[in-house]
């Protein structure tokens, strides 16, 4: 005779396991996803994605009832730029990458920035799929070369960045030499007119030529025996022609 009750032992010992570990396993799940949706996001708005599907879904005015048709080359101009949007996330996510898993191996940051991080990569996955329908769908086989259309844009314009950078320094420092230019022909100038001021005054006569001057006067004015000498001889010429 089988022992029933012997055997429902086990069975309810591996039904009580096996329920605790499902309990276990979906707790631990939602208090994850809660915990993950709770984190920051690691981008901010997609600007370009709102305003694809704002003119995608556009709602008619007051007292029509149909909604404006938009032109499809303006729904292709705004998908052009989400596309845009998303290589420019793409690349981020790539190069953080890297660097984030090296950090998170050392332990210098924490498995909350390591989580943002992935949930950021599954919503660029999604965002590509749903870029690519929407190309396709405005026009056949376009999702094929969209990205790579976006890609040239997004190059495009770092070099345009780049160019109105080197512009703008550049006119700084023309505005930098224009300005040290004038400063140095000024004290140029300034230090020229001192010089004219110094060559214009009369040179002072040096202490022997002033000594030598002075002597001569005195020879003149006192005359000496020399003098009174040939005054006396000229006056006994003037007696005897008499």
């Amino acid at each position: 005779m089988v022992d029933w009750v012997g055997l429902s032992v086990p069975f309810a010992y591996l039904g009580v396991l096996v329920g605790s570990l499902a309990t276990f396993s979906s707790l631990y799940r939602k208090r994850k996803a809660a915990k993950s949706s709770s984190l920051e996001p690691w981008f901010g708005p997609h600007t370009s994605r709102d305003i694809y599907l704002s003119l995608l879904h556009l709602e008619p005015e007051p007292g029509q009832e149909k909604s404006p048709n938009i032109p499809d080359g303006v729904l292709k101009a705004a998908l052009l730029q989400r596309a845009r949007e998303d290589i420019k996330r793409i690349l981020e996510v790539r190069n953080a990458k890297q660097a984030l898993s090296n950090l998170l191996q050392r332990g210098s940051v924490g498995d909350d920035l390591w989580q943002r991080h992935q949930r950021a990569e599954k919503e660029i996955e999604a965002e590509l799929r749903d870029v690519v329908e929407e190309a396709n769908a405005l026009q056949p086989n376009w999702g094929q070369t969209i990205f790579q259309s976006a890609n040239e844009m997004h190059h495009n314009a770092i070099l345009r960045d780049k160019l109105a950078s080197v512009q703008a320094k550049g006119k700084k420092d023309r505005e930098w030499w224009d300005q040290e230019k004038a400063t140095i022909q000024s004290n140029f100038m300034r230090e020229l007119g001192e010089d004219e001021k110094e060559n214009s005054k009369p040179a002072a006569a040096s202490p022997a030529d002033k000594i030598g001057s002075d002597e001569d006067t005195v020879l003149v004015e006192s005359g000496g025996p020399a003098a009174s000498g040939t005054s006396k001889a000229a006056g006994k010429k003037r007696k005897g022609k008499k």
